[in-house]
């Protein structure tokens, strides 16, 4: 892994979630337009730092638009369907093929545009955060060729309903009364786990379904065009 590659997963895993705690505590979730905002020019950096030098970020970018205007839609369409969403599952292929960078952004980008469509608010920095995450694990470059394989990626998508349902608890305890119990969150946990076996149960069923098609088209442009990070 490069040098420039490490300060980015650092920048993101560390930068984001200090926003997000200034946020909480300094604006009391009331400035969440402008932490989401602020996220998503965060995870725009690893993009632009070397803009100008690497002519395949410009086409990263073309691919994470069309991989978020994906989830955006999916996420429209399976609205009436609780919990059953494929923007999970198209955010674990924009890592695993574009790298952690894509994953992040399109992680982030998919939650604050379509919360345009579902409403915006105190959650939207903590969905960025959480599908941010989901698709920058992925795009790790020991995990990318793990889950080439196909029992593995379905497992991953597994633990990655796990992951967003945890993260999105800490923002339902802090909801309550603006502070942090870890007793009110286990118990937040216990009674969420319907739900986070639905998020993972339907990220099974997307990655079935969608990773031979479409991760056999990000492979192509991969080998084409040199753009997995």
């Amino acid at each position: 892994m490069s040098r420039r590659k490490k300060w980015n997963i650092v920048i993101l895993t560390i930068g984001v979630p200090l926003l997000i705690a200034a946020g909480v505590r300094l604006f009391h979730d009331r400035r969440y337009h402008l932490i989401s905002l602020a996220i998503v020019l965060v995870a725009c950096l690893p993009f632009f730092h070397f803009f100008e030098k690497k002519r395949t970020d410009t086409r990263t970018l073309v691919v994470v638009a069309v991989m978020t205007a994906l989830a955006v839609t999916g996420r429209f369409i399976f609205a009436p369907v609780p919990g059953f969403k494929p923007v999970t599952a198209l955010v674990i292929l924009a890592g695993m093929y574009l790298g952690s960078e894509a994953g992040f952004l399109t992680g982030a980008l998919s939650a604050v545009i379509s919360n345009m469509f579902f409403g915006q608010g105190p959650w939207t920095p903590f969905q960025m955060f959480a599908w941010g995450m989901i698709g920058l694990i992925a795009g790790l470059s020991f995990l990318r060729r793990l889950l080439r394989q196909k029992w593995i990626l379905l497992a991953y998508g597994v633990f990655a309903g796990v992951l967003y349902s945890f993260l999105m608890d800490i923002w339902t305890v802090l909801s309550m009364d603006g502070g942090f119990r870890l007793s009110r969150y286990l118990v937040r946990m216990a009674s969420a786990l319907p739900f986070t076996a639905a998020y993972a149960a339907s990220n099974v069923v997307f990655l079935w379904l969608i990773r031979k098609p479409l991760g056999d088209k990000l492979e192509r442009l991969n080998i084409k065009y040199g753009i997995g990070g």
